[in-house]
């Protein structure tokens, strides 16, 4: 206890940037967790389906549980140079010298030993407890590294699902878009083979039509990249993925409650690996300090040596040695010193990166919530739109049949209700990107306990 009175303070990880009392965009109010399973509030069985190959086989979180198990065992390495070392070894020898007598063979001998050595490094000045307590923040890092991974790939999934499924629909639109323009130019046809429309009316709609197929491939390329991007995040090859299309409108929007801005803050892995990575950081400046104060060690070495195997276990044959020294470094050139500026400036670093955590964290969340919002709005407002177009179109159709009206306001009212459909399937697709967005910007419900409790039940049931 008095040994450790002596050791060098660690300073704390503290960012010096307080989190504000709510968001921009929402009431002040506490709110739980998002729930670690929250993609299933969409009631989307494909997405729950992707998701559960993606948590199993994304290639990225295997890595990230690998970098955990190495901070672990470095843990474990730092551990062990608090406690004393302690070896053992036997010897069994044979040796002959020179003879002084020419021509006459020296004496040979045997030598048997056995030993047992100890030594043990004086923590005086907290160096050691500074490297572990480094090693522990490192595995925190570890830890918080896999809920970044976790949460940044089903941000993926999510995000690209939803696009692929957007851009499935608006291939259905554009095939039905395609085939309203070609039945319009086939009415035009029958005109002109009986006088009642002129070629260039014809020529216009093929125009439409022209540029109504050229806008399907760049919608199938978009479904195959989204389809072999999905195959990736699930740590698959392109072809052992497929998926169903379903619908915009039929995946539901859940209501989100944000909550605090401090408890969101806490619950963000990325903000806590970057807690974790400071943290480590001021332990290695602490532990470059102790490195400029001397090193004090015990050594302890004890057996038996003889030069017959049958007397070995006599009393005369037992040796011993101990020993206390203590170490100064007097010349290093500056690398001691170099070594401690080295690890401030790196603490300096992690902690703006721990401040820009913050900062993104923030805005991250107040990004996601006016996206949600505003993107609800624009789907409100495009439904009515895409409505008001299709009634114009079905009139103006009509009475294009008829002959009441002139190619143009056709031309004019398809123009509306194609770009109308496009927007509204945009709309959608980026509220639920934006529903996704903030699910994860809250934290995403992932938890340490939830990691640790994860792998214990791994570890239970593997052969």
């Amino acid at each position: 206890m008095a040994l450790s009175a002596c050791a060098l303070p660690i300073e704390p990880a503290d960012p010096g940037l307080p989190a504000p009392e709510r968001f921009v965009s929402a009431a002040i109010a506490p709110a739980p967790a998002p729930d670690p399973s929250w993609w299933q509030a969409f009631a989307s069985p494909e997405l729950d389906r992707i998701m559960a190959a993606a948590m199993a086989g994304n290639l990225d979180l295997a890595a990230a549980v690998a970098r955990l198990r190495q901070a672990d065992e470095a843990l474990r390495i730092a551990g062990a140079e608090l406690l004393p070392l302690v070896t053992g070894g036997v010897s069994v020898g044979r040796a002959r010298g020179t003879s002084a007598t020419p021509g006459t063979p020296a004496n040979a001998g045997r030598q048997y030993g056995g030993s047992l050595q100890a030594s043990y490094q004086i923590d005086f000045w907290g160096g050691l407890r500074a490297q572990e307590q480094a090693a522990r923040d490192s595995v925190s890092a570890a830890e918080f590294g896999i809920g970044t991974v976790t949460l940044s790939t089903q941000a993926a999934v999510a995000s690209t699902l939803f696009d692929l499924l957007g851009a499935q629909e608006q291939l259905a639109n554009q095939q039905d878009n395609l085939r309203i323009a070609e039945r319009t130019l086939g009415i035009l046809r029958q005109r002109l083979a009986v006088g009642t429309a002129t070629g260039l009316d014809v020529a216009q709609q093929e125009t439409v039509v022209a540029q109504q197929r050229a806008q399907v491939p760049p919608l199938q390329q978009i479904v195959e990249a989204d389809t072999f991007a999905l195959a990736t995040l699930a740590g698959l090859r392109p072809t052992e993925i497929a998926v169903a299309g379903q619908r915009l409108a039929s995946i539901r929007v859940p209501d989100i409650a944000p909550g605090l801005p401090s408890a969101v803050l806490v619950r963000r892995p990325d903000v806590r690996l970057a807690e974790a990575n400071l943290a480590a950081g001021s332990a290695d400046v602490t532990a470059a300090r102790a490195a400029l104060f001397p090193t004090i060690s015990l050594t302890a070495e004890g057996g038996l040596q003889s030069i017959a195997l049958q007397t070995l276990l006599r009393p005369g044959a037992t040796i011993y040695s101990i020993a206390i020294g203590l170490t100064q470094t007097l010349f290093d050139g500056g690398a001691l010193r170099a070594q401690l500026a080295q690890t401030r400036a790196r603490r300096e670093e992690l902690l703006s990166n721990y401040r820009k955590a913050i900062l993104a964290a923030l805005q991250d969340t107040e990004t996601s919530l006016s996206a949600l919002a505003r993107n609800r709005e624009l789907v409100d407002l495009q439904m009515a739109r895409v409505e008001a177009a299709q009634r114009a179109y079905t009139i103006a159709d009509a009475q294009f049949r008829v002959g009441t009206i002139d190619l143009l306001t056709v031309l004019t009212t398809q123009t509306t209700l194609f770009n109308a459909r496009l927007v509204l399937t945009q709309a959608r697709t980026a509220r639920l990107q934006a529903a996704a967005a903030l699910f994860t910007a809250l934290g995403g419900g992932w938890s340490v306990e939830d990691l640790r409790a994860a792998q214990r039940a791994a570890a239970g049931t593997a052969p």
